[in-house]
């Protein structure tokens, strides 16, 4: 059984056949990544924890998006974009909106909470259910009108 790890070492190998530059760096960063997690937490990551690698990154880029097209730098925010489309390859399925809603509702039932007071249960709870599973954003709205109810 090959682990996610393994798919994007693979991947880097693709690419590096295939002479695809722009691929190749976005794999490579995220594998350095990984090694430097690795190295400092000294552990060796799973799947679970490659996914939220991968899910930080994408975020990371997305604010970058923003920043480079305020700044009228849409060459670069263009490469930001490339680098975005080749770590979501990497993202499980994603939930829908109306998904993401019912699970929320399951833990807001399972834990009892009622009232914005309860949100750090509840998103703690959540963040060890759907962590890669769906972008966090979204889950957070779905939280917060969850327990505005």
């Amino acid at each position: 059984m090959s682990t996610l790890k393994d798919r994007v070492t693979d991947d880097m190998k693709t690419a590096m056949r295939a002479k695809d530059a722009d691929r190749l760096s976005t794999i490579r960063m995220l594998l350095a990544a990984c090694k430097q997690r690795e190295v400092d937490e000294r552990i060796v990551l799973d799947d679970a924890a490659v996914v939220a690698l991968v899910d930080k990154l994408i975020k990371q880029r997305k604010d970058s998006i923003t920043a480079f097209q305020q700044g009228g730098r849409s060459d670069l925010a263009e490469k930001e974009a490339a680098e975005v489309k080749v770590l979501e390859a990497y993202l499980p399925q994603r939930l829908s909106a109306e998904e993401v809603g019912a699970a929320i509702a399951a833990i807001v039932a399972d834990i009892g909470a009622s009232g914005p007071g309860d949100m750090g249960k509840v998103m703690a709870a959540a963040k060890a259910q759907l962590t890669g599973k769906a972008e966090m954003g979204l889950v957070s709205a779905a939280v917060k009108q969850a327990l505005a109810r």
